[in-house]
């Protein structure tokens, strides 16, 4: 009983780690509890949703991730190439 309740809380801070972060509370969440600790360890140490350099989409103008390949409004493939234009992530934080 009390290993469950030790994996329930290590998904927990996993979950709220990731989200503070500004990714999925429920991926990490589970990740938290398949790997007890290692998964908030991991949560701590991935990425960041709003440090990824963005593009725009020719067709229809939608900022998306520079890693993705299909555009999530209009549906077009998207290759690397001179008419996509890379917008910087935004600056947080006093600096």
């Amino acid at each position: 009983m009390a290993y469950i309740v030790l994996i329930f809380f290590t998904g927990l801070s996993a979950g709220i780690v990731a989200k503070m972060r500004g990714n999925g509370f429920w991926i990490w969440f589970a990740i938290g509890f398949v790997l007890p600790f290692f998964g908030t360890v991991a949560a701590l140490l991935y990425r960041r949703s709003s440090e990824v350099e963005k593009r725009a989409c020719p067709e229809c103008g939608n900022t998306v991730a520079i890693h993705d390949q299909v555009c999530m409004k209009c549906g077009r493939d998207l290759e690397w190439g001179p008419d996509f234009t890379l917008t910087p992530p935004p600056r947080t934080g006093s600096g």
